[in-house]
């Protein structure tokens, strides 16, 4: 690639970069919530009198309420025009946060993190289709990592601040922190935010709202409750078949109805069809991260919830390193390349993560978490632009849709592998509390994952997205 092709992928605009940092702003805030609270689980596990393992329902059940109500999201920008989408979603976040912070109960958390994912289920889609529409296809990788600088943001402050605040306060504050970004978002979303929508929308797809998300939440249940024991296999396998059967009902749905909730025939697009597939692949390694990490420094290594805090951010940091230098990398190797090495880069550290014990030097695990960090940034941004290479601007809502709804399935099913495969080593040895060698099998296991994503990426042209890099 020329150079001037190269300077022309930096080029972006006074306005993509303000509208980018609104929509981070509501980014910032849900990824700032998941990773204080994935700090925090050991201390409200004791708050619950709960098994500090088990406590990852209280990330699933946030998941699974963005994957159940991910889907309408398209349809409602729409209908209601990005502005009043945009704004309502992030109220009804920090509502569900303000809820999250009294909670007294483990059911009363769950019941509280699932208000929030349908906040978050409008809020982040939402928000990315604000920017698709808003930019041109030239501006749209630097767009992308514009809009994830501030937004890493979250991963890098969250894990220290959630240590601090468990160690010297209580978990409760982890939730009430959301509250003055929440209002400054709907602040900025009410001044700067265009309100677009469709002139005539059709009608919302009801049937397939209600077949789409019982597939998608009865099967991540039918995943958690039964890897978790809280239901005999039979029950969690009745579950789980129905909400295969829903999935079926919906495939069948989806080829007759004109406009469905969630565009299937989408997947005919070479781009976004890698994109979705390796992209879940990777996801769902990645996803376990956040779940194993802090429990391993803090239940394997003995660590305090602010010391694991303060390791854990090293990943997020490494990522934000990258965010800068993303759109050279890909303008220089194309997104071919690109996913097919910095995958398999990224695959390793994840692995390497499972090497990690008590012994080691402080210095070699923040090396490994940067570096980690540092390459799965940039898998992100390949991914999360690719996606729309080849689509037309009357497919992005659907598109964003599709592509939001499968993103958050496969970080659900990241959190829920990671579980499983801690569990699975637990047992295998008879160990009941997790020791670090158990964590190590986690990680090799979830890393295995996003190793199986890297082939897919030669299904791509060598020249594939060509139009977003000059």
């Amino acid at each position: 690639m020329s150079e001037q092709a190269v300077r022309g992928v930096h080029a972006i605009s006074r306005t993509t970069r303000l509208t980018a940092s609104i929509v981070a702003c509501a980014l910032f805030m849900q990824t700032l919530d998941s990773t204080v609270i994935s700090t925090a689980l050991p201390a409200m596990a004791r708050a619950f009198h709960a098994d500090a393992v088990g406590m990852s329902v209280a990330l699933t059940s946030y998941l699974i309420s963005l994957a159940a109500f991910i889907p309408a999201s398209g349809w409602m920008a729409d209908r209601y025009g990005t502005r009043q989408v945009f704004r309502a979603a992030i109220a009804v976040f920090t509502l569900g946060s303000v809820l999250c912070g009294r909670a007294d109960t483990l059911g009363f958390l769950v019941a509280a993190r699932v208000l929030q994912g349908m906040g978050g289920a409008m809020m982040v889609p939402v928000g990315r289709l604000v920017l698709l529409r808003s930019v041109a296809k030239t501006e749209l990788v630097a767009a992308m990592a514009w809009l994830t600088i501030p937004a890493l943001l979250g991963p890098v402050i969250g894990p220290p601040l959630g240590g601090l605040i468990v160690t010297y306060a209580s978990w409760r504050w982890i939730f009430d922190i959301n509250v003055p970004i929440g209002l400054l978002g709907i602040a900025l979303v009410t001044w700067f935010v265009h309100d677009v929508r469709e002139p005539r929308p059709v009608g919302l797809d009801w049937r397939g709202l209600v077949l789409s998300g019982l597939a998608l939440a009865g099967l991540m249940l039918a995943v958690e409750i039964g890897a978790r024991g809280l239901v005999s296999l039979g029950a969690a396998l009745t579950i789980g078949a129905g909400a295969l059967t829903c999935a079926a009902l919906y495939g069948w749905h989806a080829r007759r109805h004109p406009a469905p909730l969630l565009d299937l025939s989408l997947m005919r697009v070479p781009t976004f069809a890698v994109s979705v597939y390796a992209g879940s692949l990777f996801r769902i390694g990645i996803g376990a991260m956040p779940f194993l990490l802090p429990l391993m420094l803090q239940i394997g290594f003995g660590d305090s919830a602010a010391r694991s805090g303060m390791v854990t951010f090293a990943g997020s940091a490494g990522a934000l390193v990258m965010k800068p230098v993303a759109t050279r990398v890909i303008g220089r190797l194309g997104f071919r390349r690109t996913l097919l090495w910095n995958g398999l880069i990224g695959a390793l550290t994840l692995g390497a993560c499972g090497a990690f014990r008590p012994a080691w030097p402080l210095a070699a695990i923040y090396a490994v978490l940067l570096i980690g960090g540092f390459f799965r940034s940039l898998q992100f941004t390949a991914f999360n632009t690719i996606a729309y290479a080849d689509l037309s601007r009357a497919q992005m809502s659907a598109a964003t849709s599709l592509y939001s709804t499968l993103q958050q399935v496969s970080l659900t099913f990241g959190v829920v592998a990671g579980a499983i495969a801690l569990q699975a080593a637990m047992t295998l040895r008879g160990h009941a509390v997790p020791s670090t060698g158990d964590f190590g099998a986690a990680f090799y296991v979830v890393a295995g994952f996003c190793l199986l994503s890297v082939p897919i990426a030669l299904a791509l042209r060598r020249d594939a997205g060509a139009s977003l890099i000059g």
